[in-house]
This record gives C-alpha cells, structure tokens and sequence, in this order.
C-alpha cells in the first residue's frame, strides 16, 4: 500500500480504481508562409470556432454547478479578445512569415511565463487560463477535438492538471474522484470541483504512469491523501466510513427543506458558520437557514494589506445574493490573539487574548472599521445582512460605535448610496458581557454567544495552551450558567439569542440549550442535518 498526500480541495471519501488522463500534446511545427494575411485570417477563423465552443460550456456549466462557476468560461472568451494577446500572435505571424500554429504556441508560452512570474496568486492562475485557452485554438487549426476525461467506467481520475473546460465536463456518474499534480485550491478548477462536489486533491505527487494506472485506491478527501492498492483491513476501514457518508447523504435527502421545528412546536434558526465565499457550496447544499456567523477577518488574513472597501464589497455582496433573502451576520474584525496579521502592525504582548484584538482595534483604529462598515452597509442593498460587534465588554463601546455607524450612514447618503436597515448585534464572549448582558440587551438587536473564549475567560485558561487541556471544561456548569443568564436577558429586552461557538454543534447539549430558550444554533456546514434531526425529535413539554 502506498499513501501519497496533497492537498484537499473537496472532501468526502472515493474508492475505485485510477485512471491515469494525459492530454494529447499538440504537435506545433515552425513553419514558413507566403500568405501572412490569409495565415492571420485562418487563424482568426480558429479563435471565433474556439468561442463558441466555450459559450457551449458557459452553458452547460450554468445548468450544472451555476452562473458564478461557470463565469470562467466567459473570462476565457474575453481573453481571446484580449488585444496584446491576438497583436502578439499576429505580429509573429506577419513579421517572422510564420504559421498560426507556432505564433499561438509561442504566445501561449511567453504570456504564461509572464502571469507565473507575478507574485498576486490569482494573476498566477491566469496561467494556466491562458494555455488552456491556446490549447483549445491550437485543436482547432490542427482538426482536433479537444481533449475530454472520458473513462468508461467509475473511476478516480490522475492527471498532472485539469483545465476549468476539463472539469466541467467530467461525466459525474463515471467519476469518483480527481487527484492533480499541480493546481492551486485558488483556482476556477478547484472551485468547480467545490461546487460539484467531487472529492478532490490537488499538488500530488503521484506518477502518471502504468504503476497506478488501472490499481484500486481510495481518495481520503477529509486527511488530503490518496491510498493505492489499500490493503485488506484499510480498505474495510474506507469502506465502512464511505457507507457512513452515504448514510449522512440520505439523511440530508430526507431532512432538506423541512424545518427545525421541535415536536411541540419551537422553531429554531440553524444557521451556518462560514470564514470564506468558497464555503457558500456547502452552506446551501446542507439547507441552512442562513449565515450566523460570517468570520470577516479571513479577508485580511488572506491578504498582505488591507482589503480595500471593493474588495469586501464583493464578498459582502456574494454571500447575500448567494442566500437569497436569508439572514446573514457578518462579523466585524476579529484580528488579535491567535490570528495575526503582520501589516497591522500590531506591537507585542505578554497575553494577547486580552491584549488589542477585535473590536479595540476598530475602536482605536476607526479608518479600518470605517472602511468595512461602509462595505457592510453598501453590501446590505442586496440581501439581508446583519453585523455583530466582536470582544464587547461595556455599554461605551456600543455607543462609540454607533457614533461610528452614524458617520458611516450619513457619509453613504451623501453620496447617495444606497443601502439598507441593517440589524445590529453583539458577541457575547466575556463575563463582563453576561454580567451586564440585561443592560447591553436594551442597546442591540440580537445577542451571539461565542462559547470560545467565553470558556476561556470564565475559566481563566488559554485555550490555545494545548498543556491545560485536562482543565479545559467547556461543559463546566459556569459556563452554562452564564449561557443561561445571556439568553434570559435577552428575551426580557424583547431581542433574540443565539450560540455561534463550538459548542452550538455539540449535540450533547443540543436539548440543554432548546430548554434554556435558545432561538438560534450556527455552526460548520456539515453539522446542520444533525442538530436538525434533534431539533425535530425533541419535545421540550416532555423534557424536565
């Protein structure tokens, strides 16, 4: 048995045998023409059948996995259309009396070199774009059709790379899985592969060679690896948690659409806990009822800067299009303690968890805070969008930042943007919080109870200290207490309460938290069809 791993792009479990894909190398010969307009003209001919080929996939990828996956194939069209890139062709073509079959290989090569070289990642994706994009010309001029996957039956596919126009194409039925050498988790394939669902890993190191080709394997989307020719007591082991998977996947049949509704009759949000746009895939294909908690300061961990206003305005708009009308709760910034940026330049502390973090740093630094709450405002013009204020501890705080959102509010119509009622809340996450939480109440819309560090602090231990794990007790009766006061306050203040942390996904203390009046659970995609069967099998009236 041989375990090569790489990098997960979709989890999930495969188990099948591997076929290896090699794309069919195109021949391009250097040769000389008489007629350069014609060699020009013969190619345009080319590039305008390439087209319509990609409009066909534009197509077929909207019915399949959607309008935003399926936006690549438009960006391929554009880059045909791009001028440097058909002025370098042609210039090769008519300077150099060469045929269109080298001036595009040629190109293809120095624009992708070009695009590697750049140090913004998603520049560095456009390479491969760009060769996919001369691959597909370079077919036309030879007579060819364009390499498929095609496999004729159920199979996980090894290929060195798969080009977005490959992967929408994949017959779903016939594949299991696909395992990549090269490709990034940035790229329109990867995000394809997402969206349809397809276990997948990426940056593999595994031959392309008749040693895999045709063996039986399993494809571990969860660990990131692939197993070849398993043997006897690990192939059992995959088998059973595939059928685990399969189980799940029925339940997921079974409980998508109805609601989460105990059986005397509380309704309960189940929303989702999401930290990227990437998520969405998962958040709708496990039927949450909406985004709890939007983790916003991915948007600047991923970054070497600060996000600019753009910048989040799209994300921001994304996820609330993408839900269509339901609620989303996106998290101001929450950098400090454990997630670090280095262009904030924060300065060093003994104890960080309590040092400058979340929303002491928008408090102190009000052009960042300024910057996102413009784009949260604006985003709210296009679905239901509600904000909540990370690490409070005192009524001030709310009321310097309603002084903030006032300026934000007054600068947007000004302007004459437009946007729309946001609700706002809080993160419930210190004592002092649940102490005061009857007079915070009375100053917000709703309450999120982060368990993470509202553990953490009423137990005064680090929870990052991995030493202090046997004192670690986010069960302890304190904290459920504090749990219990927080939501208490809440419903006498007339607003609403919900657990955001990890243990809302605790199924244990699923019943303990219906029976403490807790309206909304949000938790990681996956544990959504769970917490819903509880909900939907619990009868409070019954419970003591």
């Amino acid at each position: 048995m041989q375990t090569i791993f790489g990098k997960s792009v979709f989890g999930g479990i495969a188990i099948g045998k591997i076929s290896v894909y090699k794309k069919g190398e195109q021949q391009v010969k250097r040769v000389k023409v008489e007629d350069t307009q014609e060699e020009i003209e013969r190619f345009h001919r080319a590039k305008e059948e390439a087209i319509k080929q990609l409009q066909g996939l534009y197509e077929k990828a909207v019915k399949e996995v959607g309008e935003s996956s399926a936006a690549i194939f438009e960006i391929h069209q554009m880059m045909m259309e791009d001028e440097d890139y058909l002025d370098s062709i042609e210039n090769i073509i008519s300077s150099q009396q060469l045929n269109a079959e080298y001036a595009v290989a040629t190109t293809s090569d120095n624009f992708a070199s070009m695009f590697s070289s750049m140090d913004d990642d998603y520049m560095k994706e456009r390479a491969a774009d760009v060769r996919d994009v001369s691959e597909r010309i370079l077919s036309i001029l030879n007579g060819e059709s364009k390499d498929t996957v095609q496999t004729q039956e159920a199979a996980i596919i090894v290929a060195d790379d798969l080009a977005p126009s490959e992967t929408v194409q994949l017959d779903k039925e016939k594949v299991l899985s696909f395992v990549t050498v090269h490709g990034s988790t940035n790229s329109h394939t990867a995000i394809l592969a997402r969206t349809m669902g397809i276990p997948a890993l990426i940056g593999t190191p595994v031959a392309l060679d008749e040693t895999v080709d045709g063996k039986m394997a399993v494809v571990d989307g969860m660990k990131g690896c692939i197993c070849i020719e398993p043997d006897e007591e690990t192939l059992a082991m995959y088998q059973q948690k595939k059928k685990e998977e399969t189980e799940k996947k029925q339940l997921l049949q079974t409980l998508k659409g109805k609601e989460n509704i105990t059986l005397d009759g509380r309704k309960i949000m189940v929303y989702a806990n999401i930290g990227d746009t990437k998520d969405l895939a998962m958040v709708l294909q496990n039927d949450a009822g909406g985004i709890g908690l939007f983790r916003s300061e991915f948007l600047y961990l991923e970054k070497d800067t600060y996000p600019t206003e753009e910048e989040q305005l799209k994300a921001y708009k994304t996820v609330a299009e993408t839900m269509a009308g339901k609620r989303v709760i996106i998290r101001t910034l929450d950098i400090g303690a454990d997630k670090q940026a280095d262009y904030f330049e924060l300065e060093k502390e003994e104890n960080p968890a309590m040092g400058c973090r979340a929303i002491r740093i928008c408090l102190t630094r009000p052009e960042i805070f300024k910057t996102q709450l413009r784009a949260l405002f604006r985003a709210s013009a296009y679905g239901k969008i509600a904000v909540m204020y990370p690490m409070i501890t005192s009524i001030e705080e709310i009321r310097k930042i309603k002084t903030i959102v006032e300026e934000v509010k007054t600068e947007l119509k000004e302007q004459g943007i437009a946007f729309g009622d946001l609700e706002q809340g809080i993160m419930i996450e210190t004592p002092a919080a649940v102490m005061i939480s009857d007079l915070l109440a009375k100053e917000v819309d709703f309450f999120s109870i982060g368990t993470n560090d509202l553990t953490q602090y009423t137990l005064a231990i680090d929870r990052q200290n991995p030493k202090l794990d046997e004192f670690y007790n986010p069960h302890h009766e304190a904290v459920l207490r504090m749990i219990a006061m927080t939501v208490e306050n809440a419903h006498k203040a007339g607003i609403w309460a919900g657990i955001c942390g990890e243990l809302g996904a605790d199924t244990s203390l699923t019943k303990t938290f219906l029976k403490m009046g807790v309206d909304e659970l949000s938790v990681s995609p996956g544990n959504i069809l769970p917490l819903r069967k509880i909900i939907r099998e619990t009868d409070l009236s019954q419970e003591q």
